[in-house]
Formats: C-alpha cells, structure tokens, sequence
C-alpha cells in the first residue's frame, strides 16, 4: 500500500473558533459576550473558515509532491479501452452489385431520458458480395465428391448424404463468388425423406471453405428443419471464405456435414432429399469499436521553440491499431511526425513526437542545456508559424461501450439498400480510464519490477499494462519437471452476459490480439531463459441437479428462474466466488456450498435434493454424481445448464 501522507495541521473550523475564543479571554477579559449573535464571534467565524479552507490547501502539498514524483518517474494513467462487437449490416433486398461499406460507418445504441447513445465505429471497410448458386455435389464419409448440379437444375430429386447417413457425409454448395463475411441465404426445396431426426437439433454442421480448410459458419436460421422441408438457412460466413477448386468445380464452397450425434439426439434413419437450391447475400458482419473518428483535427500553430505541446479536442486518445500521426504544414505539403514513447533516443532532426493519451496531450522534443554548455536538441522543433494538425484520432472508450446484445440497433451513417443493423454478441473489452488513486497504488509495484518480469507478480502486473481490459490474469509456475523454466500467463477476458449472469462458453476465449499483445509485451520482458505462453484457463464446467420446496405463495416458475441465477452468478468466473470478484483459481467446489447459495434464495423453504456433475462444457458430457468436484490450481469453474427443480409448498 501507499505511505500514509502527514497532516501538516489537522485543526478544524470548530477548533479554530474555539482557540480563537480563548485567545479573547487571555488578552480582553472585558470581552464578555461570546455568543454567534455578537459581531466579533462574526468576524471570527469568517477567519476561521477562510483558515480552515488555507490549511485544506496546505494537507494536499504531500499529495502534489507525490503526483510530481510519479511524473518525473514517467508514471501516466492508463487510457480507456474501447468495448468491441462486431455489427451486421442487413439489407432491405438482395443487390445485383456490390454494396461497401466503408470503415467509420457509424452504429449506436438508442438515446433513453437517462442514458446518451453509445456509438460504436466500424474498423475496416466491408464489402456486401453478391452470390448465386452454381454447383451442387455429395460426399460420403468414406467417398468422393460427386457432382449432381444438373439433376438439381432439372428439379430432380437429390439425396443430401448416403443413403444410411453416417458421420462424415456431405453436401457442397458452390457459390458463384466467395462470400467473406457475409450473411448468405440458401434456400432449399427439401423433402421429408430425412426420418428419424428431430428437426429442432438436428446433427448437422454447416462450413466454408477458406482455401485450405474448413471453416464453421454460425447458422441464424433455420426453417428446413435439418433440411426436412422446404425453407431457409441463412449462414454467417467467415471472413477467411476464399474461392477456391473442389472436384474441378472453382467456386466459393460451403457444405452441410454430418455431426455424430450428442447424448439424446435422434439421428438419421435415411437422407434428406432436395431438388432445389438458391442462394442470395443479404448482408454482412464487421468488426466495431466503442469509439468515434476524428479526421483532420487543427492543434495549432507551432511557436518555433523545442517543447512544445498540444492539446486535441476530444481527449482520450484510444488505440485502434493505426499510428497516430501527427502533419506539419511546411508550406508545400505535409511533413509526417510520428510518436514514439520516449524522446531519449531522438536525434535532432527526427520528427518525432509523444502523446499522453488520456489527456490527449501532444509534445514535441525538448532541448536540454548539457554541462558544457552546448544546447541539445531531442528531436526537431516544427518551424515558427507551422500548422499543426492529427491526421486521424479515435476517441471514447470506457466500461459504458460493454453493451448487451441486440442493443446497437441504431444506424447513425445513411447507407443506400442497408435497411437495419444489430450485434449478434454482446460488446466486451470497454475498461474505464485510471485514476490517480489507482496510479499511487500502481507505482510502488512497477518501480518494484522496473519493468523486468521475474516474479509471478510481475509477470500479472506487465500483462495488466499490456491488456487493461482483461477481466483477471494469473500467472501459473511450473507444475513439474518437464516444465522446468516454464510460465504459463491466463488469462480470462472481459464479458458481458446476454441474460444476468449466463456466460457462453466461447465468451471466455480471449480474443487472439489480446493474447498475442500481452505475449510480446512479456517477451520483452521475461528472464533469458524463461519459457512463456500466454493461455485461457481450463475451465471445468459444474452442473448442479437440485429439487426445491417453494414457500407459500411463492410461484414455482419465478422461485426456479431465481435459483438458476443465483447458481450462475456464484458459479461464475468473472463475478462469482466468495467475494464477488471471480471464483478463486484451483478453489474445488461441494455440495455444502451449492446447499447455501440455493437456501438463501428469497421464496425456498427448503432444498430437499441436491447433486453435483461435473461436465464438458464442448461435449455436454457429465461425470458420476459427487459431492465434490476438486480443480486443478490454474483452472476455474463454469456453470453449465443447472437443472432445477420446483415443488409447491404446502
């Protein structure tokens, strides 16, 4: 912790009216009437408050001096970080040509009376491409792809799989360009020949090729009914679709695979037919970011002396992958001066310059007078009567951009044929900037690790710097001797839950920027020798079976819902455990501790039954019921479909 500052004086406005008072009767006794009715208790009331407000001032020089070490140290606040998402873009019909949209468009969420909309920026152009269906082939398992187009084009029947489906079986749908990132509509004239599946699961995967392997497509909708009859599937291509050769056949290739089937799912009993396919683009999905462009913001005019600095308009400054360039007007054209962290390697002629993002500040270098006299220059100085001017700047930021799903539904830039937008996951990695407090504590840590990771604390606190909006980071030694020298970093993201506390499972993935950040900024860091690699958890999925006896009067439908949450909030990697702060790494869960949570539930009167499994959360498998469930040290807990159970009181 930080050393406690002195109280240079800690007298009150109360004490000085009082010493005051005493003083009166020491020098004129013949003051008698002390009373705050009297014109001098008055007068001295005044002085006293403006004393009082002087020695308030005086109690904050040690706060000031400290703020002054920190800066000399080079200690700054850490800036916001923008929450990211990414947006689709749906079309009012689909286009003959292609519709761009360009990098800046604009999304935000709807203006309340007590909330201003967020908006949210597109970070690259997207191109909505339109498609056709042009081939159509099957695969078994075990075969070859076999082209059945013109049976299709004929309005022939064509069996999708084998004739006895077997995991593995295919059908190709070729598309006369490559799709990346888009929404695509397949529309399918699908017979009911496909029996014994259940078409509300049915075991079925849909991917795009990408050139080398396949790729999932998330699946939107679905009304074949695991192409049972006839309907839509409308697919969210990934952005790596390429048009590539199969069989032959060079199109943009996407296909419906044969999944083994999960515990309780029906499966096939004899292939799907379809004798007609269309296909159509009806949007696309892009990457957005909590954050507003600023396009050729003016500073100002240079003064022609070393040192000078700059404020920009909208501060803070948020990174978004480009540098932030700064423009001096030479008189002919534009000279480009670019940022760099420190001036002490700049060279008199270098155009450089440093920014403080969350002030927004922009510095030029400084001259400093060596000890023999002679003036150096670190960096060059713009000439007197220059514009000044940032090419480009992001601002926003902040825990306000981790918005839900479905909330950015505004399209603030008009686009032709765009009839609506929406984010399909909910909006994570938005961090509040640091404040000073946060910095003092800060300080002493980082001057502690001076910026060389050795300790298991150091390497928690450089990766903090490097990814500020990560929910948790722990840094795991070796576990044994084949790991000797090794140091394994997790690393559990931010998220925002679609519904309360109900984390999916592809949530806790950190996304891959972030991990390979926070890899070569402990890179740079880490001891000669020692091994790194930056890494989610293991995360060890808990169901809990319990039967509950509602109190009187209390709904069981309302007390079910209830119990659910409560278990999905304590059961929780971000916000469960004890404290609320995330469950404990390595910390084992029992039954005693799922009994509390439930009982403390407003309307139980009793948990009769309860029952711990331990699960996969990517299989769904469960183990044997247990009364606890023990994790490894580096690994933390998931809720997993809690099933509960609800019995009227009597």
């Amino acid at each position: 912790m930080a050393l406690p500052s002195p109280n240079l004086d800690d007298r009150r406005f109360q004490q000085l009216v009082d010493d005051a008072k005493r003083f009166v009767q020491q020098r004129c006794p013949e003051w008698t009437d002390h009373n705050v009715s009297d014109p001098g208790v008055t007068l001295i009331e005044a002085f006293a408050h403006m004393t009082d407000q002087l020695l308030y001032r005086l109690n904050r020089v040690p706060d000031k001096n400290h703020l002054a070490f920190l800066d000399l140290l080079g200690i700054t606040l850490f800036p916001p970080a923008p929450a990211r998402t990414d947006v689709t873009f749906w079309l009012s019909a689909p286009q003959p040509g292609p519709v761009v949209l360009h990098e800046g468009t604009e999304v935000a969420t709807d203006r309340t009376e007590t909330e201003e909309a967020r908006v949210f920026a597109t970070t690259s152009d997207l191109t909505v491409v339109p498609c056709e269906f042009t081939h159509l082939l099957t695969e078994a398992a075990d075969g070859r792809p076999v082209e059945r187009t013109d049976l299709v084009l004929h309005g022939q029947d064509v069996t999708c799989f084998a004739e006895a489906p077997a995991p593995g079986d295919s059908m190709l749908v070729g598309l006369s360009a490559a799709v990346p990132g888009c929404a695509v509509v397949l529309r399918l004239d699908s017979r009911v020949e496909g029996v014994g599946v259940d078409p509300r699961q049915p075991p079925l995967r849909w991917e795009a090729h990408d050139g080398s392997e396949w790729r999932p497509c998330e699946v939107d909708e679905d009304t074949t009914g695991g192409l049972n009859r006839p309907g839509d599937v409308v697919l969210h291509v990934p952005a790596s679709h390429a048009r590539t050769s199969l069989a032959g056949r060079r199109a943009g290739w996407l296909r419906c695979r044969v999944v083994p089937a999960e515990e309780g799912q029906p499966f096939y009993s004899a292939s799907p037919t379809v004798r007609g396919v269309e296909a159509f683009t009806v949007g696309g999905t892009t990457q957005a970011v909590h954050a507003e462009t600023v396009d050729g913001e003016v500073l100002g005019d240079s003064g022609g002396t070393p040192g000078q600095r700059f404020t920009v308009g909208r501060p803070p400054v948020v990174a978004d992958g480009t540098p932030f360039v700064v423009e001096v007007s030479d008189g002919a054209g534009w000279q480009e001066w670019t940022r760099v962290d420190s001036f002490g390697d700049s060279l008199p002629g270098d155009r450089h310059i440093r920014l403080d993002p969350t002030t927004g500040e922009v510095s030029f270098g400084p001259a400093v007078r060596e000890p023999d006299g002679t003036l150096r220059h670190y960096g060059a100085v713009p000439p007197r009567g220059a514009r000044i001017r940032v090419r480009r700047y992001r601002t926003g930021g902040g825990r306000s951009g981790n918005v839900a799903r479905g909330t950015l539904s505004v399209l603030r830039t008009s686009i032709p044929y765009v009839s609506r937008v929406e984010n399909r996951q909910a909006a994570a990695g938005g961090v509040d900037g640091e404040t000073v407090a946060g910095a003092r504590l800060r300080a002493p840590l980082q001057l502690r690790a001076q910026d060389r990771a050795v300790t298991a604390s150091d390497y928690e606190l450089i990766a903090r710097q490097a990814a500020p909006s990560a929910a948790r980071i722990r840094c795991v030694p070796a576990e044994d001797a084949a790991e000797a020298g090794g140091v394994r970093v997790l690393v559990v993201p931010e998220v925002v839950a679609d519904t309360g506390d109900r984390l999916r499972f592809e949530q806790l993935v950190p996304p891959d920027e972030m991990l390979a950040g926070i890899a070569a900024h402990l890179d740079a860091r880490r001891a000669i020798g020692a091994r790194l690699l930056v890494q989610p958890p293991f995360y060890q999925g808990v169901t809990v079976v319990a039967r509950l006896v509602a109190a009187p009067g209390v709904p069981a439908g309302r007390l079910r819902e209830r119990a659910q949450d409560a278990l999905y909030r304590y059961l929780n990697p971000v916000v469960g455990g004890p404290d609320g702060d995330g469950w404990p790494f390595g910390r084992p869960v029992q039954t005693g501790e799922a009994h509390s949570v439930l009982q403390n539930v407003p309307g139980v009167e009793l948990v009769d039954d309860l029952r711990l499994f331990a699960a996969n959360p990517l299989t769904g498998e469960r183990s044997d019921v247990g009364d606890r469930i023990d994790l490894e040290r580096h690994a933390l807990v998931f809720s997993y479909r809690h099933q509960i159970r609800v019995e009227e009181g009597r």
